[in-house]
């Protein structure tokens, strides 16, 4: 009898224990993943302050390229000039006028490769200045989300080959991005 007993007292908890178990939530609270990723190609296709970067460095480069176009026109006529006027001049009004042409040669060369050089440097600030922009943004997204780190992918430059669409947070980064440049008026 006292076997029985034991045997029942077994049996009845061991019905207690599932019925635990049943009445448990049995899948585990959904964990915010610790790294998720930016589609870079779509942040920069959408980020309103990349475009307005781009624009003004196009507007930039076409009058630059505008203004040493003219110029390089205006040193091109001054040339063909020389050229029909060469045969009347003396030995040395040649002389003078080649070495005249030959420093605004050398002035346009070096017009165009200041120019080029600045619109460098201005590319490369603003270069930086967008990604501190981005930068900021996520030190503080991330710590509003849980995130640890945020890779950026690219197919141009492919150092992350696949991410699972659920870690990819382009969207609401692209969005905040863009309300902060809205916010700040345009800058």
């Amino acid at each position: 009898m006292r076997l029985l007993a034991i045997a029942f007292v077994i049996v009845l908890t061991s019905i207690a224990a599932k019925a635990q178990n049943a009445a448990a939530p049995t899948s585990a609270p959904a964990s915010v993943p610790t790294i998720v990723f930016v589609n870079q190609d779509t942040l920069l296709a959408n980020y309103n302050y990349f475009k307005a970067v781009q624009t003004k460095m196009q507007a930039l480069s076409q009058k630059a390229q505008s203004e040493i176009q003219t110029k390089g026109q205006a040193f091109q006529k001054e040339v063909a000039d020389y050229q029909k006027s060469a045969n009347a001049l003396r030995p040395a009004q040649k002389a003078a006028t080649e070495k005249k042409l030959a420093k605004e040669q050398q002035t346009l060369q070096d017009l165009q490769q200041n120019t080029a050089k600045q619109l460098q440097e201005i590319e490369a600030g603003e270069n930086t200045t967008l990604y501190n922009k981005i930068a900021d943004y996520l030190k503080t997204y991330t710590k509003t989300k849980g995130y640890k780190i945020v890779l950026t992918y690219s197919k141009s430059n492919p150092s992350m080959l696949y991410g699972d669409d659920s870690l990819d947070i382009t969207k609401e980064v692209v969005a905040g991005l863009n309300d902060e440049y809205a916010k700040a008026g345009g800058k």
